[in-house]
């Protein structure tokens, strides 16, 4: 079983961090999941006999890494599925562009998925209402790269990737939305608020990424 990154576990949650191309759940592909991971550990763990109960209350994208919270009960994954619905979570990236962009900055635009899975950017009435702000942190002049941390207000399908694109800055490594030569890309879920689903204390949870292409920063100070 593979290792798993745990920032912080008790009776009604446990948050950890996803590695890069891990799913979030199972899929045709029978790759390996952090939702079967997780449960596995907490089978191991506490010597659950049958099904252990996991609730997936959010996503990460398969190439994106980052700070993840499922459920241990049916009653916390409700809780935080409904504080999701509300824009109650808080959640920051941290994020690899082309070029060098604005000290800071607020995009919004109206996205439409589409049925091949691309996201672009749409005038019609099918488009959603999509806005982020970011901050520059750090400038890398030999590669033109800007390192952004990110504040996402809505959370539609690949936002990140296809604002940023669509402003000729493109996330290194991403080869839907922009031409790259870098295998990995430069988004990572680093931050997540939210507040306890028992305990009802406001919790933030930060990981800062070290591997590629983030460790072309020798410093990422958040």
């Amino acid at each position: 079983m593979n290792k798993l990154n745990i920032l912080y576990e008790d009776n009604h949650l446990i948050v950890v961090v996803k590695p890069v191309n891990v799913l979030s759940q199972s899929d045709i592909t029978g790759d390996v999941d952090m939702l079967s991971m997780i449960k596995d550990y907490l089978k191991e763990k506490y010597h659950k006999p049958g099904n252990v109960y996991l609730g997936l209350v959010h996503r990460l994208d398969r190439v994106v890494g980052g700070v993840m919270v499922f459920a241990k009960t049916s009653k916390a994954a409700s809780r935080l599925s409904d504080a999701i619905r509300k824009k109650e979570f808080e959640k920051g990236y941290l994020a690899i562009c082309h070029g060098k962009v604005k000290d800071k900055d607020t995009f919004e635009d109206y996205l439409e998925k589409k049925d091949d899975f691309n996201t672009i950017i749409s005038n019609s009435k099918n488009g959603k209402l999509s806005r982020l702000s970011y901050e520059r942190i750090a400038y890398l002049k030999e590669k033109d790269w800007s390192l952004v941390k990110i504040s996402l207000e809505t959370g539609r399908h690949h936002q990140i990737r296809v604002q940023f694109a669509s402003r000729n800055h493109p996330l290194v490594g991403d080869n839907r939305y922009g031409i790259d030569k870098e295998r990995e890309i430069g988004l990572f879920a680093y931050k997540l608020t939210l507040t306890h689903p028992v305990k009802k204390e406001s919790m933030t949870f930060t990981y800062i990424p070290s591997s590629k292409p983030f460790n072309h920063f020798k410093k990422i100070d958040v």
